[in-house]
């Protein structure tokens, strides 16, 4: 997949995960977009080191998407947990 199709894929991905974990973040459109990309990353990486699979086959693949949106819970929980007693 090119870099447009990443940063697509990562925006996307980091919208379904604070869909699914609604709440404040201090984060913006910017740091959804990080966390969807590096998440998609992340979900890709795992999938390939835990379950020995290819997840990230191309850009309408079904694997990829769960990957992505997986890798993005997990970025978004962990940015919550370090970021969010900082918040006032």
């Amino acid at each position: 997949m090119g870099i447009i199709a990443w940063i697509i894929l990562g925006l996307l991905a980091g919208i379904i995960a604070k869909m699914v974990m609604p709440g404040r973040d201090p984060g913006g459109f910017i740091v959804t977009t990080l966390i969807g990309i590096v998440g998609a990353l992340l979900g890709g990486w795992l999938g390939k080191v835990i379950f020995g699979v290819d997840s990230v086959d191309g850009f309408f693949e079904l694997s990829t998407w769960i990957a992505a949106i997986v890798g993005s819970l997990i970025l978004l929980a962990l940015y919550r947990l370090f970021t969010g007693s900082r918040r006032t």
